[in-house]
């Protein structure tokens, strides 16, 4: 086996949380995974994974030999794609990543059009509402809300969206409808739980002023239909997107509290990793999701 195949093949093996799942993957049996990886170890002389019956883990030479890898075979990938002049035709395997609620919703369906476009794409969608990191885990593009985290990274504006804070008619009319952030601490709030770090703190600005509030409530999940669910039902006071609440608030079953305060950036980007070649299945998705969504760009508010 030659040097870059190997390296496609550890990239495929680490994203994987066992030698199993990895042979699944990759069409084989995971006896001759665990015998190429071995042998790739020998080759190099050091040990890039820590294997256990449940799972594998990156050692530090594995870690850099994963990152690293993947900008090799990016270099190689767009070599490949000048010397052939084969850069207008998408093709090929393509991994994304998306949060759980617009992945299912939105990215979706537009991965569905995209697909009957360029039959010869192959797209796999991985949908969690946990931090991705798109070189490590081998992705070609994440739809992500919000900042951008990564100075190395690009990103191209999807949609305009912003937070919103939102209760039900029935929960205000009970517990009656806050005037100032401070108050939201007398109220029972609703979360969507993603990491201990920010659960519970709420961050709001007007102008120059600036208000971040330590809430509480009943209930909390890491799925945002469940939180909106809770919230029509008169739980509480929701923070959720535009993009998913818009239509309960036109249709007043859910309305807005502390509407003259804004809350942390929600803009949707599709983000991929910087590269001078950019890979023609890439630029073909990221083109095909930016006509998709132009409307959700200029229109206020995103037209949600």
């Amino acid at each position: 086996m030659d040097g870059f195949s190997d390296l496609a093949f550890f990239a495929q093996v680490a994203r994987c949380a066992n030698l199993t799942e990895a042979a699944q993957q990759l069409g084989i049996t995971p006896p001759a995974v665990s015998k190429r990886l071995a042998g790739i170890e020998r080759r190099l002389g050091v040990r890039l994974l820590q294997r256990t019956t449940r799972r594998v883990g990156l050692t530090p030479e594995g870690e850099t030999y994963l990152v690293e890898g993947a900008r090799v075979l990016a270099e190689l990938e767009a070599l490949e794609r000048t010397v052939s002049g084969s850069q207008a035709v998408p093709k090929g395997q393509m991994r994304v990543a998306a949060t759980l609620g617009f992945g299912r919703k939105h990215l979706a369906p537009a991965l569905s059009a995209f697909v009957r476009r360029f039959p010869d794409v192959e797209v796999q969608l991985q949908l969690t509402d946990r931090p991705v990191d798109l070189v490590a885990q081998g992705l070609d593009l994440q739809i992500r809300l919000g900042e951008l985290p990564d100075s190395t990274l690009t990103a191209r504006l999807l949609a305009r969206n912003r937070r919103v804070l939102c209760a039900s008619a029935a929960y205000l009319h009970k517990a009656g409808t806050p005037e100032h952030p401070r108050e939201l601490a007398q109220h029972a709030c609703l979360f969507i739980r993603e990491n201990d770090e920010t659960f519970g703190t709420w961050h709001l600005t007007a102008g120059t002023r600036s208000e971040t509030v330590k809430v509480r409530g009943p209930l909390a999940a890491n799925d945002g239909e469940c939180v909106v669910g809770w919230a029509l039902d008169g739980h509480g006071i929701l923070m959720r997107s535009l993009w998913e609440v818009a239509p309960l608030l036109r249709s007043g079953r859910l309305r807005l509290v502390l509407p003259q305060w804004a809350l942390p950036p929600a803009d949707i980007y599709a983000v991929f990793p910087t590269r001078s070649h950019l890979s023609a299945k890439t630029r073909a998705l990221v083109d095909d999701l930016l006509a998709a969504f132009a409307v959700h760009r200029t229109a206020e508010d995103g037209g949600w």
